[in-house]
């Protein structure tokens, strides 16, 4: 007899539904998974065994086939173990073909029948949506994460042998609600504060109008100057995460399975630190079948690149595509997938080998050659993508001592957000749903040349300061536009629609590197 029991897959970020189609027919007894299967998928004939046998139930010793289709489509992952199981069930009708057929299971099995949670559950759930199928089977484990889709009747169940008691109507499964408004609530306690952070005025600057604009920055200074400290602060004075956002945000850790099991919505900017011998594929994405790499982990949120110029030069290259279109394309001979990653880039890095380059307590103690061979591991096409370069100078001991308690995070976070807020109105950046796309920019730094032409009119004084510093820089085309975003960003914090001579001249001074590079 044959049956047929849905599932999903996914390609990329992007799903779709598969049919699992079960045949148990007469001749000698086998167990053959087709439909490209990968090797997690083609060991759920054991677990799928050993499952129905310890859930008491009857293994048919027949010819069992089982093809996952379609069949064009990489299957990966233990979540087809409980759709296979389902349809072997249904096949020998131990339980209603009918009625099986009727919902989308997701899970693996463990060999005494109980379910265990699968990642990548909110993006599979988002593609039965889109298949106008509103009936999901899930593992208790995953329910939460799983609800977030309104809309959706999400049964939880903990065996196989309670999934049968309910598709037989001997038990019951209430499908699973989750309160939103209240997951969404957070809870900023722990959030690392800008009031520790004595001195460095100009940096904290640097750092509030980066938040206000989604702007690049790179930070420049000695070790222990505190670029690290910053870096850590600056996700406290980032606007809150959207429900569009963290939706976002959440399927792409749920695919990567690093979706915590007691947060099943990420509600905070996600802040990613990877180490300076993280390999490319790490960083960008990738693997024999791709999967996100760190640019994406941190979309809507910060990827912050310490001791940046130790970094694997390819893997710094390779940063261009993301920060100028906030996407990331990862091609195989398998597959070309895309991933968001619409990141803000906070990076650090010293002045020269040593690290004292122009310290004033320390002598540095490279040549000028090493020094200037190190900065250039920076290329000027990657550095023209990065909107703000700021030098953090060493503190003094009177910035370390003072009595004075410096500006909060919560102060700065207000500024932001009004900043922001101008500019949503500005682009026309509405609330979403949390699954459709929005194509205004997000931000000032997101705006194409078009909207940089249309929203960032200067006065006559700010036009001529910004064509000498054209001319005394050799600044690039792009760099023209970073500085005209930031000078928009700097006006917002103004509340001044109007781009004047002080918010160029501000915007000017964080290109450090390119000042640097003419010395």
């Amino acid at each position: 007899m044959i049956t047929i029991v849905k599932s999903t897959a996914l390609h990329g970020l992007e799903g779709q539904i598969v049919e699992v189609e079960v045949d148990v027919s007469k001749g000698l007894p086998s167990f053959d998974l087709v439909g490209l299967p990968d090797a997690s998928v083609r060991e759920a004939k054991d677990r799928v065994r050993s499952a129905i046998k310890n859930s008491g139930f009857e293994f048919p010793v027949r010819r069992i086939t089982v093809n996952l289709a379609p069949a064009d489509i990489k299957k990966e992952g233990p979540m087809y173990d409980l759709p296979i199981a389902v349809g072997i069930l249904a096949a020998t009708e131990q339980l209603d073909p009918a009625r099986c057929g009727s919902y989308v299971y997701l899970g693996e099995l463990s060999l005494n029948g109980s379910l265990r949670g699968v990642s990548g559950v909110l993006p599979n759930i988002l593609a039965a949506r889109e298949a106008f199928i509103n009936e999901i089977i899930v593992p208790m484990e995953n329910a939460e994460e799983a609800a977030l889709v309104e809309g959706m009747k999400i049964f939880p169940a903990c065996s196989l042998s309670e999934l049968a008691g309910f598709l037989r109507g001997v038990n019951d499964i209430e499908p699973y609600k989750m309160d939103l408004d209240k997951l969404m609530v957070l809870n900023n306690d722990n959030e690392l504060d800008f009031a520790d952070v004595r001195g460095q005025q100009a940096a904290r600057r640097a750092l509030e109008v980066a938040a206000a604009g989604g702007h690049n920055i790179i930070m420049l200074g000695s070790p222990g100057s505190g670029k690290t400290m910053l870096a850590r602060r600056l996700p406290g004075i980032l606007p809150d995460l959207t429900f569009p956002e963290a939706i976002e945000a959440t399927k792409i850790h749920s695919l990567a399975g690093l979706l915590p099991p007691d947060r099943p919505l990420i509600t905070r900017r996600p802040f990613r630190s990877p180490h300076h011998t993280a390999s490319t594929a790490s960083i960008i994405g990738g693997g024999r079948v791709p999967k996100p790499g760190e640019v994406s982990l941190a979309h809507h949120g910060v990827l912050f690149l310490d001791e940046m110029p130790e970094f694997h030069k390819d893997a710094l290259e390779a940063l261009r595509q993301p920060l100028e279109d906030g996407v990331v394309t990862i091609s195989r001979v398998s597959a070309s997938i895309n991933y968001p990653a619409g990141l803000m880039l906070v990076a650090a890095c010293n002045p020269c080998p040593c690290g004292y380059y122009g310290d004033s307590a320390r002598e540095c103690k490279c040549t000028p050659y090493q020094v200037e061979r190190y900065i250039s591991r920076l290329s000027g096409p990657l550095l023209d993508r990065v909107d703000i370069h700021i030098e953090v100078p060493r503190l003094s001991f009177e910035d370390i001592a003072t009595g004075n308690k410096p500006e909060g995070s919560k102060a700065i976070k207000k500024r932001v957000e009004a900043a922001r807020a101008r500019q949503r109105a500005r682009f026309g950046a509405g609330e979403q749903d949390g699954f459709t796309k929005n194509t205004a920019p997000a931000n000032n730094a997101r705006m194409g040349p078009g909207e940089v032409r249309r929203y960032c009119k200067m006065t006559k004084a700010a036009r001529s300061l910004l064509k000498e510093a054209f001319k005394q820089l050799s600044l690039s085309a792009r760099s023209h536009d970073r500085i005209l975003k930031v000078a928009r960003t700097v006006a917002d914090l103004e509340g001044s629609e109007l781009i004047e001579e002080s918010h160029v001249a501000e915007a000017i001074q964080y290109r450090s590197l390119d000042r640097r590079h003419l010395i």
